[in-house]
């Protein structure tokens, strides 16, 4: 086992290891101030959620269900609104209804929301249209996209927080008010696609839920109130360490949380709580500003802080896996954030491009199985499909996107494997970021509404049509199982 899996951790042992993409604020004091304030605030999720999650993505790592993650690439601020934040739950669900009927498996749902505002940069600065020089934006967290707001502001991990929690609890109200009650799909709208074919699919499968639930009513089988709701988690990049210590707690785990209980003295604390004096093993460290945090592919060194913050936490995470990675980096990794070798504890987002994928992912594959770690497998076909127009515009072909996800599905089989997951940047508006697709669009296209402050999104159509191409993908699999 690694040393840095032995060594003693604690939220702060982060800061005496190298970093990337380090914060260097200029004000010190005003950074401690607002750390203090973050740390005596209330958790934005609870160990019980993080829990659940943690439950559904060993399932997810057993091949048993399926996970499906998505929204945007820099979160800002000004997306905490009801109407951002409602397409983006009703396109996660709209997604994870055709991947169901698809897979004939759960989907656990995570959101790249409520929290998503830090974004890694190659280069500290950027060079302006005017050839000017300024700080590159990091996104809303550190500072702002207009030129005059570049500076970094520590009050903005204060905003950070405010703008979470009030996505979250927006996003519970909705989910416990009803949005995703599968007694009317169609409630959760098609919004901006239009297209035909995409109609006619996924009413197809709302006549087929409906024809089930009215059999179900016939029978007196409704269980109506497991149909009305459903779980979305919440996810972002752990980038600024800074911010994610400070909300950092150590809390009860939940009650049948599986652990080695030894016998403990208890006392009566002043609040009349009771206090086990003895069994560390009834607590944890829990990132309380999202359920699922990731590492990306910039920040994964074995000796950093990001690796060494990670590998304390109770919550599931997340780690990018590139094409720069070695399968026995890879392995050691996996060895230091998990050394009990925790099912499921770990998901694996690998980001190769549509061009690598074949060279990677199946020694990757052979060398995690071969260690015994059992991870779930997630493919983010995203990021290594970027590439820049004749005239400097960033986009992604949607060609290259679905073959890159097609591919990880078929050497997964291949290795006896099984992808568990995709991971997207999507969102719920009729953004024209991302070439291809079923409407066509061209890069002369892109200028009608390109919205993104980083990276290029799928929009409603694209992001559905991905979907229900994997569905198929899922259908047929099982066509040809029955016909062998």
């Amino acid at each position: 086992m690694p040393a840095a899996a032995n060594s003693q951790w604690s939220p702060t042992s982060w800061r005496t290891k190298p970093i990337k993409q380090a914060v260097d604020y200029p004000d010190p004091t005003a950074l401690n101030s607002v750390l203090t304030n973050l740390r005596s605030l209330p958790p934005i999720v609870t160990p019980t959620e993080i829990q659940t999650l943690r439950n559904a993505l060993r399932d997810v790592a057993q091949g048993s269900a399926f996970l499906l993650q998505g929204g945007d690439c820099a979160e800002l601020f000004s997306y905490c609104e009801a109407g951002p934040i409602d397409a983006k739950i009703k396109l996660l669900l709209q997604m994870s209804l055709v991947l169901i009927w698809g897979a004939n498996k759960p989907v656990v749902r995570i959101a790249r929301m409520a929290g998503q505002y830090a974004k890694p940069r190659s280069s500290p600065t950027e060079t302006l249209p005017d050839g000017t020089t300024a700080p590159s934006f990091r996104g809303d967290i550190l500072n702002g996209y207009e030129v005059h707001e570049r500076a970094l502001d520590p009050n903005r991990l204060r905003d950070a927080y405010m703008h979470s929690a009030a996505t979250m609890n927006y996003v519970r109200a909705q989910l416990a008010s009803g949005i995703a009650d599968l007694h009317s799909p169609m409630d959760w709208g098609l919004g901006h696609v239009r297209d035909p074919d995409l109609q006619v699919k996924y009413g197809r499968i709302v006549d087929s839920i409906r024809d089930s639930l009215r059999f179900m009513r016939t029978i007196g089988a409704d269980t109506a109130g497991q149909l009305k709701t459903v779980d979305l988690f919440s996810s972002h990049e752990g980038l600024v360490l800074e911010y994610e210590e400070a909300l950092v707690r150590r809390l009860r785990k939940p009650a049948g949380f599986p652990s080695r209980r030894r016998p403990s003295r208890v006392r009566m604390t002043a609040n009349g709580l009771v206090d086990d004096l003895d069994d560390d093993e009834a607590f944890g460290y829990y990132s309380t500003s999202a359920h699922f945090l990731w590492i990306g592919d910039r920040t994964r060194q074995l000796n950093g802080g990001h690796v060494e913050f990670f590998r304390g936490l109770e919550n599931p995470i997340g780690i990018k896996v590139g094409p720069t990675m070695e399968n026995s980096e890879l392995v050691e990794l996996l060895d230091i954030v998990n050394p009990k070798k925790e099912i499921g504890k770990v998901t694996l987002i690998t980001r190769y491009g549509a061009g690598k994928v074949e060279d990677k992912l199946g020694a990757h594959i052979d060398a995690v199985k071969a260690s015994g770690h059992i991870v779930v497998w997630q493919c983010d076909p995203m990021h290594g499909n970027t590439h820049s127009t004749s005239t400097g515009v960033k986009t992604r072909s949607f060609a290259a996107i679905f073959k890159e996800l097609a591919s990880a599905l078929r050497i997964h089989k291949l290795h006896d494997s099984y992808l568990g997951g995709m991971h997207l940047e999507l969102t719920g508006e009729a953004v024209t970021e991302c070439v291809g697709g079923s409407e066509g669009l061209e890069e002369e296209d892109l200028s009608l509404n390109y919205t993104t402050y980083c990276d290029p999104r799928l929009n409603e159509k694209q992001a559905l049509e991905l979907a229900f191409l994997v569905a198929e993908h899922y259908r047929a699999e099982d066509d040809n199982d029955v016909a062998i």
